[in-house]
């Protein structure tokens, strides 16, 4: 058994993950600031699922805290950390810059001070495919330059693999940078365009499709992303012993940092994605076609053979399956009847 903080336990990704390792014995730490960008009953609804669990303690505060956080890091001593909090979303970043700014780096870097004092053995931490940005070239490889990111949320990703680089050359602490592509499944993010989709149909409103439904996504089912999240924890960043300084690779080091996609390998359609929500459904979407928008991307696309030779990756969850699992639960959860 370990002890394991987890940030963002009140999300999406952040509960499953928690869940996973209270199911196999380990003692988690979970904080959350539940804060309002989505609706609060959902993540009050997630955290009940791990409330009663004899092995879990929680704490509600901003990471932005730093006298909060360094406390918890006092009282439970954990071994390892899997930060999954910060303010998601590419949109959202147009409007509120600050909150950006405040969770993602600010949090971010209380997180590893508070790593670094406490002599943690590992810190996994989530990125974010957006990094890639205007980068065109497809499939998206960990050695591909992330220079050039299309909106705000995606450069604090960015900072945050800097960040966490310069405390592992300076401090020896053991970091691995997880870049996520497009996570859905049952317990979903309202925010998200499939959740929004999902909702608007069954009430019978138009959904908003942008770039014309030109887009393809990277869709990676939870439980996939789970297994990766909960292997990469067990498997504490090593230094590059091949590392050249004349020829960088982007993705390792000399020091214990490494950089690894995560997601299906499978860009699928928008319009193919939305025609299973309808299917599911048994309801059709009216569609209103709108330009592409700022900060949007028009296909994402994850090289995982990194992560898979580093701690046996591999997604192996249809779209089909998962989309069927997540209107299951949808329809459940909001007692929704089905057309």
């Amino acid at each position: 058994m370990a002890v394991i903080l987890v940030t963002g336990t009140a999300g999406f990704i952040g509960n499953e993950v928690a869940l996973k390792l209270l199911e196999r014995g380990d003692e988690v730490i979970g904080i959350d600031s539940v804060n309002d960008y989505y609706e609060v009953a959902l993540k009050r609804a997630r955290l009940a699922r791990l409330s009663d669990h004899p092995g879990y303690r929680h704490h509600e505060f901003c990471l932005a805290d730093a006298p909060a956080l360094n406390e918890v890091f006092r009282r439970h001593a954990p071994r390892r950390v899997i930060h999954l909090a910060a303010q998601a979303g590419v949109r959202y970043s147009l409007e509120r810059p600050d909150t950006y700014v405040s969770a993602n780096l600010v949090g971010f870097a209380n997180l590893l001070e508070a790593c670094r004092h406490h002599e943690v053995e590992h810190l996994v931490y989530a990125s974010s495919s957006s990094v890639y940005g205007a980068n065109t070239r497809q499939p998206f490889r960990e050695t591909d330059p992330v220079n050039h990111p299309v909106s705000l949320y995606a450069a604090t990703k960015k900072s945050n693999e800097l960040m966490a680089h310069t405390y592992s050359h300076l401090f020896d602490l053991p970091t691995t940078g997880l870049r996520f592509f497009t996570v859905y499944g049952p317990w979903g993010r309202p925010d998200m365009a499939y959740f929004k989709f999902a909702r608007n149909i069954v009430e019978g409103r138009p959904i908003e499709v942008y770039n014309h439904g030109n887009h393809q996504r990277d869709f990676t089912y939870i439980d996939d992303i789970v297994h990766g999240v909960v292997a990469s924890c067990d498997a504490p960043a090593t230094p590059n012993p091949e590392w050249d300084s004349d020829h960088p690779d982007p993705a390792s080091s000399r020091a214990p940092w490494r950089l690894y996609n995560i997601g299906n390998n499978q860009p699928v359609e928008l319009m193919y994605f939305i025609g299973l929500l309808e299917q599911h459904l048994g309801r059709a979407a009216e569609k209103i076609m709108l330009p592409m928008q700022p900060g949007d991307v028009v296909r994402t696309y994850a090289d995982v053979d990194a992560l898979g030779a580093a701690v046996h990756y591999r997604p192996d969850t249809p779209i089909e399956t998962g989309v069927a699992r997540f209107i299951d639960w949808f329809c459940d959860y909001y007692d929704i009847d089905r057309g």
